[in-house]
């Protein structure tokens, strides 16, 4: 890597960035024209001294997830990303590997859905950026780390999520997704993190081991959820899994009936979360 000029580049590019078309707030003196430090780690999901350290060159071995993840939260276009990885001193990610780019498109979508909870997860089920709204309703998942940041992971292993259900949604809920990430390890079967996540997964949970075994198939489909919020109470929402053609991105997106009791509440949720995050 070398020395200063990723972390020039990280500052060049987070200077660009507009606050408000990343889902933050815009109040307040600013020195810099673009993210402060603390916006990137929270974007990121990296902590603020990481960060300054890179910037500084005074941490001089980002992994490729870092990497990966200050690539999505600059907003970089396909050869600026190629470009950051070369910095960094590492080949970019190729096609054996679960994509965890964000196309400007899918940026310039969730920037129009600021009132809706959306969030942006790859083919394993790894969260790749959630917007404020739904941060507010599900939990802030920008102090995740590892394998938290994983669907399956938090299903079976893990602390798992604000969503009720009842024993037959939660096994359909498990039969998809471990069908979903069988499927993601025959399409991308050098993917070293995958790999690993599969096997702790075996290890973590006899669940998710009898099922992997077994060949489940499953599939997600639209569904009504009711989601426990710890401000709000129950709110019972309609969940849409989207896809966007020519990648293998799944865009969550929760949304109430206009006019509906549901949708003040859900309105509810959001303000409150801006409101903390501030």
């Amino acid at each position: 890597m070398a020395s200063g000029e990723f972390g020039n580049a990280v500052r060049r590019f987070r200077d660009r960035v507009n606050p408000e078309s990343a889902g933050l707030p815009a109040g307040g003196h600013r020195r810099a024209p673009g993210l402060r430090r603390e916006e990137l780690a929270l974007l990121a999901g990296i902590s603020v001294d990481y960060v300054t350290r890179l910037e500084q060159g005074r941490a001089t071995s980002p992994s490729g997830q870092v990497v990966e993840a200050l690539a999505r939260a600059l907003r970089l276009s396909p050869p600026e990303r190629v470009h950051l990885f070369r910095l960094a001193g590492l080949v970019p990610p190729g096609p054996e590997t679960v994509p965890a780019y964000l196309t400007p498109s899918v940026h310039r979508l969730l920037d129009r859905m600021t009132g809706t909870p959306v969030a942006v997860y790859d083919a394993a089920w790894t969260l790749l950026l959630a917007n404020p709204a739904y941060a507010a309703l599900m939990g802030d998942p920008s102090t995740w780390r590892g394998n938290e940041r994983n669907g399956v992971w938090r299903t079976f292993a893990g602390a798992g999520n604000r969503v009720r259900q009842s024993p037959e949604e939660r096994r359909a809920l498990e039969a998809a997704l471990v069908s979903d990430l069988r499927t993601a390890a025959t399409r991308y079967p050098a993917d070293p993190r995958l790999r690993r996540l599969i096997a702790e997964l075996r290890t973590a949970s006899t669940r998710f081991a009898e099922l992997w075994d077994s060949g489940t198939v499953g599939h997600h489909v639209s569904a009504r959820k009711t989601i426990d919020h710890p401000r709000v109470g129950p709110l019972t929402l309609d969940c849409d899994i989207l896809t966007a053609a020519g990648t293998d991105l799944r865009i969550m997106v929760y949304t109430a009936e206009p006019g509906t009791e549901e949708a003040e509440r859900l309105a509810l949720v959001t303000v409150l979360g801006t409101q903390e995050l501030i």
